[in-house]
């Protein structure tokens, strides 16, 4: 039985032993079992310090010794079929009081403070305790070595510090230690090598220290049995543990961001079930071996930053399930195996700052869902394979600081996503510039310096609208720069050091600067010769081209000409140079007619243009101001000021925008599957929707909302999130729209607001405090990811789950009906996406996690103690043809 609260920390709850007592009555008994629950649970209450919350709790005033009273149907009690109690969840009650005799104690994800009782040492039947994710402090109570049937003892992302107690050690039943993201001290102690049946060890994110910490299987526990072994990011010294070798049994082990020292080659062996590798930054020296590529169920291995020699082993290729490989930062030597083309399933290598040569493999373009790729500080040499092109995902390509040479391929101009950085600097690569490259309009850096390029730089980057950062200096360039804001506004070290670059730019000489020498004179005077009558030909065509457009402008209709333009520029456009004009998008849409119109809404209308240009672009027009409420022009300038200041692969782009007093519209980014809403409505489209797409619909939707709140200037809270304001592109996926009552989270500030939002995704405490925080987009973050893996808004299941008379569900039957059971490659990550977004939806702000930890969580499928949750309660069939999706229930991976 579990008991969940929110109440202070400085003293417990009473429960009496009725509980562990009504477990053997029979159903002939149930009349009076169910009145010693009730009176028993009457004295409980009567015994608090505060039970307001408790006021259902009644018994009749006559004498109910011989009367079925039951107390099934008061606030917060579950019974079974037969009519006992089975569990009391009462969250946010307020309750004062103390405890004794529970087997099972989940108070995670609260607002606990203060130490934990060493009186909970006294709970001698219990088995689980899990307090993670309060706000707990002070020291692990030695008194807890006394909860001798104890399996289960998480207390993660609390204030724990001090040492870990000797104590622990006689936990001989204990199988899952948690004590991750504390600040606790000093070394592990040698006792908890007393621990034979552990399997799961978690000691991240602390201050752990001393040389023999891990030592603690080398004596002592079954090293066969052990799983999870995390420790990354505390202040460990000393040696790796060699026993470690043989822990076949290992699913996951992360080491990385201590100071440990020892022989790879000697500390690991082959592991059947390892799944997550990480042993980076380090001190361990050693050569890979081979025996890695033995270890089938590998995702990641992280070798980063340590003094590992020798070669790459091209067995690592036989990992067919690896996606992230982590070699940088090593004294790796010799050449990239081909054999790393095999692995289909990579989306991040990294093999940076290291010492390797020879050529790189054209294998790598077989690489089909490959996101980052960094070869940089290396000694490769040779062409660029055009093979790169086929990597069609990525987003990051870093090659600078190699010796490699010719020309650039064309091919690079396929990879559309790259939006990070494109980097090959400080090569020897020669040749013109593809105009191709012009393509990579997601483009945010380009670094093509320390080369020997030449030519001009192409008038297709003009169209490179993402372009924040650039560098062609140092190469044999000339010619005029592109004309854009990204070139005009360069510092003059991205131009020094070629031959002849010309453009309004810092440092560089205009175009069109006039000559000196009399020889240059005289080519002037011959060139003016020239030029001359085709001035005069070109004048006669733009008098005939106005007359026409004078012609044509008196025809047109009167609701047209509401349309013409002010007496200043209506039309800015941002890093667009003018492409987009206003006729062009007046007479795309012939006047805004409805025939094209795809959506609307209380801002106005968007409509579909085909430019003259070839592009087609989503125009959101919105209503005439005159004479009417300001606050779409707020919004209409809000959304400008954001979407001006952020650049994110998964948040729509705004091309340019119209402010007049009568027409006011915004360019957008076409997005052409158009709004979760619609395609999550028709069967159709959700049936498109796997569940493989919908989880990474979410994971998309989850790296735009952290990079608002955590990698920009002033963090940008969305406010308005829902489905209908997530937008599909061709490929299925996520950007995130309409900033209209976006805000910025200014410091020191109390940033106030009033209500507003969409219904149903609006985080309940701004009903009362009306401060808005990132919290409040995470709460909209949780109900749109719940939407896209129910098929319809969660309103019920959110409703459900506060309820008093809870009735829990199975997960299967929350997911959308309209899509096959998810497949057993994908169940768990399914499970663990669902898990995120209830923790999302959390209703105190405090306890929901931070759009960067969801983000980061989603991307590696993290550890998480939600998931944990699932691995350890899911119950399997004989035949083990039931899966997590069958068994697990709503409350198990929300923690309720």
């Amino acid at each position: 039985m579990a008991m969940k609260t929110s109440f202070s920390f400085s003293l417990l709850l009473i429960l009496a032993a009725f509980l562990k007592k009504a477990a053997f009555l029979s159903s002939s008994a149930v009349a009076t079992s169910t009145f010693g629950e009730a009176d028993a649970l009457m004295k409980w209450k009567d015994s608090l310090l505060q039970s307001q919350a408790l006021h259902s709790w009644l018994l009749p005033s006559t004498n109910a010794s011989t009367m079925r009273i039951s107390p099934c149907k008061w606030i917060g009690i579950s019974c079974n079929s037969l009519g006992s109690v089975t569990e009391i969840s009462l969250p946010y009650a307020g309750l004062q009081g103390n405890l004794k005799n529970l087997v099972d104690l989940e108070m995670s994800s609260n607002n606990l403070t203060g130490p934990i009782p060493p009186a909970l040492g006294n709970l001698r039947n219990l088995k689980v305790l899990y307090l993670f994710s309060n706000q707990i402090s002070g020291s692990i109570p030695a008194q807890l070595g006394n909860l001798q049937n104890l399996v289960e003892l998480v207390l993660c992302n609390n204030s724990l510090t001090g040492p870990i107690p000797p104590a622990l050690g006689n936990l001989r039943n204990l199988k899952l230690l948690y004590l991750c993201r504390n600040q606790i001290s000093g070394s592990i102690p040698p006792k908890v090598g007393n621990l034979i049946k552990l399997n799961e060890l978690t000691l991240e994110n602390n201050l752990l220290t001393a040389t023999t910490s891990l030592a603690i299987y080398h004596s002592y526990a079954r090293v066969d049995l052990l799983k999870t072994f995390t420790a990354f990011d505390n202040h460990f010294i000393g040696e790796i543990l060699k026993s470690l070798r043989n822990c076949t049994s290992l699913t996951r082990v992360r080491l990385g961001g201590n100071q440990l020292t020892g022989n790879i080659s000697e500390a690991f062996g082959v592991y059947p079930n390892l799944k997550f590798m990480d042993v980076s930054n380090n001190r361990l020296f050693g050569e890979l071996s081979p025996n890695w590529g033995e270890c089938q169920n590998l995702t990641m291995l992280q070798f980063s930053g340590n003094m590992i020699t020798g070669r790459i082993p091209p067995k690592i290729g036989q990992l067919t399930q690896l996606g992230v490989l982590g070699l940088s930062s090593n004294h790796l030597v010799g050449e990239i195996p081909k054999e790393l083309g095999r692995l289909t399933s990579l989306f991040n290598l990294s093999l940076h700052d290291n010492q390797l040569s020879g050529q790189v493999p054209q294998e790598i373009g077989k690489l089909s869902n490959l996101e980052v790729l960094d070869l940089s500080m290396n000694h490769l040499s040779g062409p660029i394979p055009p093979q790169l092109g086929d990597c069609s995902k990525l987003w990051y390509l870093k090659m600078t600081e190699n010796d490699l040479n010719g020309s650039i391929p064309f091919q690079i101009g396929n990879l559309i996503h790259l939006q990070v950085v494109l980097d090959l600097s400080h090569n020897s690569l020669n040749g013109e510039i593809s105009p191709q490259l012009g393509k990579l309009q997601m483009l945010e850096m380009l670094n093509l310096s320390h080369n020997m390029l030449s030519g001009s730089i192409p008038k297709s980057f003009e169209g490179m609208i993402s372009l924040q950062s650039i560098d062609f200096s140092y190469n044999d360039l000339g010619g005029p720069i592109p004309i854009s804001k990204t070139f005009q506004k360069a510092p003059a070290k991205a131009f020094i050091e070629n031959k002849g670059l010309c453009g309004e730019a810092q440092g560089l000489k205009p175009c069109n600067a006039p000559s000196t020498s009399y020889g240059d004179a005289r080519k002037g005077h011959q060139v003016i010769f020239i030029i001359l009558p085709l001035l005069v030909a070109l004048f006669l065509l733009f008098l005939v081209v106005c007359i026409s457009s004078i012609y044509y402008q008196r025809r047109r209709n009167p609701e047209q000409l509401v349309l013409e333009r002010s007496s200043g520029n209506p039309f800015s456009i941002w890093n667009y140079d003018g492409i987009l004009v206003f006729e062009d998008i007046v007479e795309a849409t012939e006047g805004f007619d409805d025939i094209y119109c795809i959506g609307i809404g209380g801002y106005g209308k968007v409509y579909k243009t085909n430019l003259q240009t070839g592009q087609v672009v989503a125009v959101k027009k919105l209503h005439p101001l005159e004479g009417g409420d300001q606050s779409d022009q707020r919004s209409f300038r809000n959304e400008i000021q954001v979407l001006t200041e952020v650049r994110h692969r998964n948040i729509v782009k705004l091309y340019g925008f119209c402010s007049h007093a009568r027409c006011s519209f915004l360019v957008y980014e076409y997005m052409e599957r158009g709004s979760l809403t619609s395609i999550l409505s028709n069967d159709e489209g959700a049936i498109q929707l796997d569940w493989t797409t919908r989880v990474k619909v979410i994971k998309g939707v989850a790296h735009a909302l952290s990079y608002m709140h955590h990698d920009c200037t002033l963090p940008i809270i969305h406010r308005d999130l829902s489905s209908n304001n997530v937008l599909l592109n061709s490929k299925l996926e996520a950007n995130v729209f309409d900033f209209g009552i976006a805000q910025l989270l200014i410091p020191d500030s109390s940033n106030w607001t009033t209500l507003a939002g969409t219904y149903g995704y609006i985080a309940p405490e701004l009903a009362y405090t009306m401060r808005v925080t990132e919290k409040c987009d995470v709460y909209s973050f949780g109900v749109v990811a719940l939407e896209v893996m129910m098929g319809r808004h969660p309103g019920e299941l959110i409703s459900s789950l506060t309820s008093p008379n809870r009735q829990d569900k199975l997960l299967k039957d929350t997911l959308d009906q309209r899509l096959l059971d998810p497949m057993v490659e994908v169940e768990q990550e399914v499970a663990f996406t669902v898990s995120m977004a209830l923790a999302c939806i959390r209703s105190n702000p405090d306890s929901r996690p931070t759009m960067h930890h969801v983000a980061q969580e989603l991307s590696v499928g993290g550890p998480s103690f939600l998931s944990r949750t699932i691995q350890c309660t899911c119950i399997m069939s004989t035949d083990g043809s039931e899966s997590i999706i069958d068994w697990v229930k709503i409350p198990q991976i929300v923690g309720l």
